[in-house]
């Protein structure tokens, strides 16, 4: 395509998705690079067209030493020629919302959009980024490749709230095209040359050998992305309904934990219609839960849908949120940031397992810890069952009337544990010491705590005087799940 055809198709894009409609004054991101030196010779008539102002943002890393000051100083020499207003952001300007400068695209991402928001807060009305279909096509290789569902599928977006995208009908060939049609120069970040990043390694040789096999392939992947989309958006229409149709209204029904849920005013909802919808349906209204909390990745939906399925647990999100089931319901719990104490290790698990819902618990090193309550039935449990089995297992009642919420965490100072068939409760720190624990693993090792007792060690198993005996009702029972299967 040539300038003027290339400019039709982004007009006709930008019509179709409605970018520019009711917009006043838009602030373009400019790095320098081929794309965003398009977006700027393709939105400036466009923008004159409907009498929209225009202002360039530009955001310097400051990881790239001299390489980011040139970027910079070609960007002012650019919007001087041209008459734009120019707004440059450096990193140190910006550490309370992106953090200390640091390598890797997350940060470089945190700070652009914290700069992004900037801009917003001052009243423009939309930023407009140079995202093509190149990066949408990358996108959806790498979010199958990570493993997605049909949102993450839909891929880039055209808009969000403050954001447009007006570029994503063109590749990286026609951008590059638009700049020599228009006279216009651009610079060359020379970490996209390197395979570091996995988008970079994509970019390099995936795509390419795609386009190998079908020169459109680009525009396909794209096409792919915007029919996800469309999908994408009928079925979070059913999710919505469905949620709506299946939360819980009478608190007093409801077990402890969901009911404080609802009187708090957050939602809780019945699992049975949950089980009973389509599985399609189910996905997206538990990807509408898990987004606001962390990345929905499609692991995280699958153990939110096993969940659902079992009708009892929990699955832990983040340190501060869960989603819990119980007696026919599904909520969600957070905890409260002041019962995070002082001198807690920074690596490690730090959960609050509240009895009787349990719930699974993610470990370092892909490892997951599964705590159940369940019936028991001690003289069938007792035979033909490894010791190592009976030392992960403890009698409900008698944990319960020590502590109903326990501390899944790492050793903390003033510990203290009481080794089954020992009767002496000793320093944790000793005992780990004497156990022959390897000092590398003693600051991560997964325990169960009620304040400094310990309960439950991982490996060791619970302490002395919590075994299960022939009158024992209930089961605390606790598993860890390793890459090689179930691990009591």
């Amino acid at each position: 395509m040539n300038y003027e055809e290339i400019l039709q198709t982004v007009r006709g894009f930008c019509a179709r998705e409605k970018l520019l409609d009711g917009k006043q004054h838009l602030a373009l991101a400019v790095s320098g690079g081929a794309d965003s030196m398009a977006l700027l010779c393709l939105i400036r008539p466009l923008a004159g067209e409907k009498g929209i102002a225009l202002t360039v943002c530009h955001v310097n890393h400051g990881l790239r030493g001299e390489t980011a000051d040139r970027d910079e100083a070609f960007v002012r020499e650019v919007c001087a020629r041209l008459g734009l207003p120019l707004r440059v952001f450096h990193a140190a300007e910006l550490e309370a919302e992106a953090g200390k400068p640091r390598a890797g695209e997350d940060w470089a991402r945190r700070l652009r959009y914290a700069c992004f928001e900037r801009v917003l807060a001052e009243g423009i009305d939309a930023v407009a980024t140079a995202h093509t279909g190149s990066d949408q096509a990358e996108t959806l290789l790498f979010r199958l490749a990570r493993g997605t569902g049909l949102h993450g599928a839909a891929g880039i977006r055209p808009s969000r709230p403050g954001y447009l995208r007006p570029l994503l009908c063109l590749t990286r060939a026609d951008t590059e095209a638009v700049c020599r049609a228009c006279g216009e120069g651009w610079v060359t970040d020379e970490t996209n040359d390197a395979d570091d990043y996995a988008r970079n390694r994509l970019r390099h040789g995936a795509l390419p050998a795609l386009c190998g096999v079908n020169s459109a392939a680009e525009h396909n992947l794209a096409r792919f992305c915007e029919k996800a989309a469309k999908a994408d958006e009928y079925f979070a229409r059913q999710a919505d309904a469905l949620l709506a149709s299946a939360q819980a209204a009478d608190a007093e029904s409801l077990p402890g934990g969901a009911g404080y849920a609802l009187r708090s005013g957050q939602p809780v909802w019945l699992s049975e219609p949950l089980r009973q919808t389509d599985p399609l349906i189910l996905d997206m209204a538990l990807h509408s839960l898990v987004e606001p909390v962390r990345d929905a990745e499609e692991k995280y939906i699958r153990l939110l849908a096993g969940l659902v399925e079992k009708g009892s647990g929990a699955v832990q999100l983040t340190d501060a949120v869960r989603f819990c089931a119980r007696d026919g319901v599904l909520w969600r719990e957070e905890a409260d940031k002041n019962t995070r104490r002082q001198g807690e290790k920074a690596d490690g698990p730090k959960f609050e397992v509240s009895l009787p819902e349990g719930g699974d618990y993610p470990l370092p090193g892909g490892r997951k810890l599964h705590i159940r309550v369940v019936s028991a039935c001690f003289e069938e449990k007792t035979q033909g069952v490894h010791k190592k089995d009976l030392k992960n297992q403890a009698d409900y009642a008698k944990i319960n009337s020590i502590c109903p919420v326990l501390r899944l965490r790492c050793r903390q100072p003033g510990d203290r544990f009481r080794p089954a068939g020992r009767g002496v409760d000793r320093e944790l720190r000793k005992w780990m010491n004497e156990a022959g624990i390897p000092p590398r693993e003693r600051d991560t090792l997964p325990l169960l705590a009620a304040g400094r007792q310990v309960l439950w060690v991982c490996g060791e198993g619970f302490a002395d005087g919590l075994a299960p005996g022939p009158d024992t009702g209930q089961l605390l029972q606790v598993e860890l799940e390793n890459f090689g299967g179930i691990e009591s």
